[in-house]
C-alpha cells in the first residue's frame, strides 16, 4: 500500500474531519487505488505528446473581433440616475 491508515488519519485531522474507523479504512483503500492508477498513467510513454493535447479535436468557439462604433457620452449617460460633465455621479461612500 502506498498510503497508510496513519496517513489518512493525519490528513483527516489537518482537514478537521471527524472520520470513523470504517471511513478511514474505506478512504485508505480508495486513495491507494487512485495512487495505483496514477502509477499506471506514469508508466505510459508520453514522449512527443504536447501537454495541452486533447483526445477530441478542439476549435475556438469565439467569433472574430470586429471593430464597431461605440456609444457617445450622451448615449452612455442617457439612463444614468445622476450625471455631470460627461461622467457618472455616484454617492459618496467614504466620509
Amino acid at each position: 500500500m502506498k498510503i497508510t491508515h496513519a496517513d489518512v488519519e493525519h490528513v483527516s485531522r489537518l482537514a478537521r474531519l471527524a472520520l470513523s474507523e470504517q471511513e478511514i479504512d474505506s478512504l485508505t483503500c480508495e486513495m491507494d487505488a487512485i495512487l495505483d492508477y496514477v502509477d499506471q498513467l506514469n508508466s505510459l510513454d508520453t514522449e512527443g505528446i504536447v501537454p495541452t493535447a486533447h483526445a477530441v479535436p478542439m476549435e475556438n468557439a469565439f467569433r472574430a473581433d470586429e471593430v464597431k462604433p461605440g456609444f457617445t457620452p450622451e448615449q452612455a449617460l442617457s439612463n444614468a440616475p445622476d450625471a455631470a460633465e460627461n461622467a457618472f455621479r455616484v454617492r459618496r461612500v467614504i466620509e
